[in-house]
């Protein structure tokens, strides 16, 4: 990964503690990527306020997060992937977009209508993407119908987004809120920023004509089960005022981040699938799409049940995803959901999960 230097540091942003640790482990990383490959480019479907689409999901290779390389979130292992040095040039970028059209048009018989940018940091963040690269994505994505940016509350404004609107384009800017709860995302997360910010970034992308999607982080570390997922409940119903699409997000176990350190220890598990089918369940009915994609289920390092009902649990999920039917959960089951019951009933502590 690209070395911090001083000044990104973000004095006086996060919990210092929590920020060394973080340096500490991601200098473990060594491994060096190219400028013009994108980090991962693939096919999917996504809903969306004007219906399901094919999507185009890109992961631009950048100099990595800015917040990241500073020590950055507990549970991200994505700045590890950076490019070295802190920047990638617009040449570089395009390049990057160019690979990423060539495997639509290899894997999809058709042009993908929403498209999907994430840098693993902020896409609005002109360290990470100069605005040169950005008007230039935009005019290369014009003729699509929808696309979807990501960035942290900092860099959200009304400019940058109305490069996107400005071609006609519905726009929406996927912010990692993580969850609805200062303290949780400040303490749990080590996320800087408060709600407050996120509320000033959903009024900039509103003034741009543009959306919100917010991100959470179901189960970060330091929040045994249960808490996990009354905060992930709250958090839902928060953030909906502001947001027309909520992704709850899964935490799963990634390398050179602090969540690995504590479930090599035993001192994490990831949550249940069961625990992701209650929330969506129990948000039915929030005045926002409510979706998840668990990332790694059914491993170890990644949400899971007992292993015989992580695949039809996570394809009920999906279903629930495109269709925004809870029913659907109710055609899965398994012995396994006693036993979850009991976790969640009689877990009290982060650092002794009752399972593996």
């Amino acid at each position: 990964m690209s070395k911090p230097s001083p000044e990104v540091y973000e004095q006086g942003k996060g919990m210092d503690a929590h920020n060394k640790v973080m340096r500490e482990i991601r200098s473990e990383k060594d491994a060096t990527y190219d400028p013009h490959e994108p980090t991962r480019v693939w096919i999917d479907e996504d809903n969306t306020p004007d219906g399901v689409y094919q999507s185009l999901t890109i992961i631009l290779n950048t100099g990595g997060c800015r917040w990241a390389r500073a020590g950055g979130c507990t549970m991200c292992g994505y700045v590890a992937e950076s490019v070295e040095g802190g920047s990638v040039s617009h040449e570089a970028l395009m390049d990057q977009i160019d690979v990423c059209l060539d495997h639509e048009d290899s894997e999809a018989e058709e042009r993908s209508g929403l498209i999907k940018i994430y840098t693993s940091g902020s896409f609005l963040d002109e360290r990470e993407v100069p605005a040169e690269t950005r008007r230039a994505i935009a005019e290369t994505f014009a003729d699509r119908d929808r696309i979807v940016v990501e960035s942290l509350p900092d860099f959200v404004e009304q400019g940058k987004i109305e490069d996107f609107t400005g071609q006609g384009l519905e726009t929406d800017i996927a912010v990692g809120l993580e969850t609805g709860t200062d303290r949780v995302r400040r303490d749990c997360v080590n996320k800087y920023f408060e709600f407050e910010d996120f509320i000033a970034a959903s009024e900039e992308a509103d003034a741009a004509g543009a959306g919100i999607k917010a991100y959470l982080l179901m189960k970060p570390p330091f929040l045994s089960e249960s808490e996990a997922i009354e905060d992930m409940i709250r958090s839902i119903e928060k953030c909906a005022e502001y947001a027309h699409t909520v992704s709850m997000n899964p935490c799963n176990v990634q390398r050179y981040t602090m969540v690995d350190e504590l479930h090599f220890r035993g001192g994490y598990r990831p949550p249940w699938l069961w625990s992701v089918a209650h929330v969506l369940e129990e948000t039915a009915d929030a005045d926002a799409i409510v979706v998840s994609d668990p990332v790694g289920h059914g491993s170890d390092r990644g949400p899971h049940n007992c292993g015989d009902c992580d695949d039809r649990v996570q394809r009920a999920i999906k279903d629930f995803d495109l269709r925004q039917d809870p029913s659907v959960f109710g055609q899965v089951t398994c012995e396994c959901e006693r036993t979850w019951e009991a976790v969640v009933e009689r877990e009290t502590t982060f650092n002794g999960p009752l399972t593996r």
